[in-house]
């Protein structure tokens, strides 16, 4: 799964063309269309197309949503293990005090500054960006959904 340049902070979000881009045009396209219709010929049934090409929003955003929430929940898992068998026994319960998106921010950090950074995003609160903006050597994660 390489990739021709090697991943960092400003190429590393995913885009799936088939559902960011094929998938979501296909929707609006659907909702212009319903609105044509409703516009030239009102009628309960035009309208009720307007209204399920609204609600199919829903599932599209829903399909997108899930798959992330549990990459969420596996990545603070795996980063609280990785912090675990990184961190010196002192700090070890500190791993506990950092957010769902610090943790998230830290999997990009590669082994030998993730404990550094860890320490800094509790220090100074630090959110995702800015965990993001401080790593010096980015640990691509290529299986991300």
């Amino acid at each position: 799964m390489s990739k021709a340049s090697p991943q960092n902070l400003k190429n590393h979000v995913r885009f799936d063309p088939s559902f960011h881009a094929v998938l979501f045009s296909v929707l609006v396209a659907n909702l212009a269309v319903a609105i044509f219709y409703v516009v030239r010929h009102p009628h309960f049934f035009t309208a009720w197309l307007v209204l399920l090409s609204i609600v199919a929003f829903i599932p599209f955003t829903k399909l997108r949503m899930y798959p992330l929430k549990v990459q969420d929940r596996v990545i603070r898992l795996e980063e609280r293990l990785r912090l675990q068998a990184l961190a010196p026994a002192e700090w070890r319960t500190q791993i506990y005090r950092l957010s769902e998106e610090q943790l998230i921010a830290l999997r990009f950090a590669a082994d030998d500054e993730v404990v550094e950074l860890a320490k800094q995003a509790l220090e100074e609160r630090l959110n995702r960006k800015q965990i993001k903006e401080r790593i010096k050597e980015w640990r691509p994660d290529e299986w991300r959904v």
